[in-house]
């Protein structure tokens, strides 16, 4: 005797080995035995053999036209079996029986299944909607393989070109245009990214690249509304301190400047001064909300996007020849030891003397000029104190971290003659060495300020955000902590506050400081265990991270587009470490494979056989081992 039934879903028909109270015990043609429940049976038959019943009634149900089956099966439930009879018109073998009850299940659109075996036809309404669903899905899914048909062949049909960015971001996976682009995607063996620029969804990998940041962190344009600010010099004092700014060609963010005045020959009282955007923008104000909302200016080749609108930076910007507000820090110090006797902190306004470029002064601020008072320097009165005293602020703290700073390695500045969105724009990459005597110096001071503020808020009790790092890991809090690569007992950021809200926060805070003294804590912006401070870290943190990984992945393309602009085909590398290596004559970094055991520093002549402006990668074969550099 053998038995037709259901197991997770699936028809099947075995013979019965045993039976039981609730069970049976069958055997499948392959010897395998199983129990099962009773109430999954459907009905025990004799002929023929389990295999062939299913093959024919399988063949049979296909014969079945179960518009038909509709027409004529009871209004009410019924059992299939029972139905098979009145269908065939005489008592159904097993075959038809099976062959109904195939039908039945393979129609739900007609029959509602309400047990085993047991069925009812669908209403006329509820089985002329559900035929027109299943119409549209037919339609649908003929239109989703057109579409993929037509991106294997190359054509964009214009329904996916007008998702096309939304198919990368945040693609909706229950629209017809995904399904047709996934399918291309697992059909074409591409990726997502570069099927869609083999298509000409982009112009460019440029474009690809761009439209995927500005899109997630921009949506709604990167132009900020106008804004009015007022007056904020008056009532402050007018410092008579002869300030110059040293910044990059074309910066108009001019955060700080810094003067010097020589008490006698050995004293000197130095300035830091910073812009103070500050006095307008105050915590929870329409402008606050605007700079929290970015949390810092976003760099890239050729472009940047500024914090905060182009009327602050005009108010506020450090230009020269023009009063503006400003947060001074005033050092009186040795130039012999470099010992800090006082220190003070003033709200005041300055006119700077000039806005210096870097670059521009370079070639003539080297280490001979600087310590050499007969040889010629372009305002050598104020560089060379200033020089004098970093050079012992420097010294200083080496002898906390133990070691002094290696500042040797070259940096790029990336000189965009062109758009910024277009690939073929000329690149220019301007080298410079990060221990250049004029960074060195302004970065000194701006150290010297940072520690000096997150101590003034450390004294008075204010909490701020800064900056620390201990056994390597540098971290933001809102309490104080030595910045152990520094050599600092405590460090802020708090000199660019037109760039950077954290350097913003703690402005205000330092500003009430200043103004204040010994009772800042009761109008600062923020009071101890302020919980809103804990909250900008961490925006501050993800965005700041967002911006850095954006600016590196547009300064990757655009050195690519440098190396193929200069048909570089070979180029010097040092090794690194593993298969990681940095190109000697461009801010770039790769795996090459096949290097075997290599010291680190150990120089490389590699060709360059492929570059990838979609991965940012280029793919290099290794040509010949250099001579090790003298001071790897």
């Amino acid at each position: 005797m053998y038995v037709l039934f259901e197991d997770s879903g699936k028809f099947k028909a075995e013979k019965i080995f045993s039976d039981a109270d609730s069970t049976l015990q069958v055997e499948s043609a392959s010897g395998k035995r199983s129990k099962i429940k009773k109430n999954t049976v459907f009905f025990e038959f004799e002929q023929p053999e389990p295999s062939t019943l299913l093959e024919q009634a399988e063949t049979l149900s296909q014969t079945l036209d179960i518009k038909f089956l509709w027409e004529c099966a009871p209004q009410e439930e019924f059992q299939a079996t029972e139905f098979a009879a009145d269908y065939f018109g005489h008592e159904p073998n097993a075959i038809e029986k099976t062959a109904l009850i195939l039908a039945l299940h393979s129609a739900p659109a007609y029959f509602h299944r309400k047990g085993r075996g047991l069925y009812r036809p669908a209403p006329p309404e509820i089985l002329n909607a559900a035929l027109a669903a299943i119409e549209r899905k037919r339609l649908q899914e003929i239109q989703q393989k057109a579409w993929t048909d037509a991106m294997l062949n190359g054509e964009l049909p214009p329904e996916i070109a007008a998702v096309a960015g939304s198919l990368l971001i945040s693609p909706d996976k229950n629209t017809q245009e995904w399904k047709a682009f996934d399918a291309a995607v697992t059909q074409s063996g591409l990726s997502a990214e570069k099927l869609l620029l083999k298509l000409d969804a982009w112009p460019s990998a440029l474009a690809l690249h761009r439209y995927r940041f500005f899109s997630q962190h921009f949506p709604r344009g990167i132009e900020l509304p106008p804004v009015t600010l007022g007056d904020f010099l008056e009532g402050l004092p007018l410092t008579d301190a002869k300030a110059y700014s040293v910044d990059d060609a074309g910066t108009i963010e001019i955060d700080d400047a810094l003067s010097v005045t020589k008490l006698d020959d050995d004293r000197v009282r130095i300035g830091v001064h910073i812009a103070t955007p500050g006095l307008a923008i105050l915590r929870d104000n329409e402008f606050d909300q605007m700079a929290r909302k970015r949390m810092s200016t976003v760099y890239m080749p050729g472009q940047k996007i500024p914090m905060l609108p182009h009327e602050f930076v005009e108010r506020f910007s450090l230009q020269a020849g023009a009063e503006r507000p400003t947060l001074s820090l005033y050092v009186e110090g040795s130039l012999s030891t470099g010992e800090i006797f006082h220190s003070e902190t003033k709200l005041e306004k300055i006119v700077v003397q000039e806005n210096l470029v870097q670059s521009d002064l370079d070639p003539h601020v080297t280490l001979e000029a600087l310590e050499n008072p007969d040889v010629d320097l372009p305002y050598g009165d104020w560089l060379r104190p200033l020089w004098q005293f970093s050079r012992k602020l420097s010294a200083k703290r080496d002898e906390v971290r133990g070691k002094p700073e290696n500042n040797n390695r070259v940096e790029y500045t990336f000189d965009l003659q062109g758009p910024p969105d277009d690939p073929d724009s000329p690149i220019n990459l301007i080298p410079r060495v990060r221990n250049a005597p004029l960074g060195l110096l302004t970065a000194e001071y701006m150290i010297m300020a940072n520690s000096l503020w997150g101590g003034l808020l450390v004294q008075l009790g204010l909490p701020g955000i800064y900056r620390s790092q201990q056994a390597m890991r540098t971290r933001m809090s809102t309490h104080a902590a030595p910045h152990e690569s520094i050599g600092v007992p405590q460090y802020i950021w708090s000199t660019s506050p037109l760039r950077r809200y954290v350097d913003l926060v703690n402005q205000w805070q330092i500003l009430a400081a200043a103004q204040h003294g010994v009772s800042a804590r009761l109008v600062a912006p923020f009071k101890p265990k302020d919980a809103d401070l804990y909250a900008i870290i961490g925006a501050f943190d993800s965005q700041y991270t967002a911006w850095g990984d954006f600016q590196h992945t547009i300064e990757r393309y655009w050195v690519l587009r440098w190396l193929q602009q200069q048909d570089i085909h070979q180029v010097e590398a040092t090794f690194i470490k593993e298969d990681l290596v940095r190109f000697n004559n461009c801010p770039f970094t790769t795996r090459v494979g096949g290097l075997g055991t290599l010291e680190r520093g150990q120089q490389l002549r590699l060709e360059i056989c492929q570059i990838d402006e979609l991965q940012l990668d280029v793919s290099c074969r290794l040509l010949d081992v250099l001579d090790p550099p003298a001071a790897a």
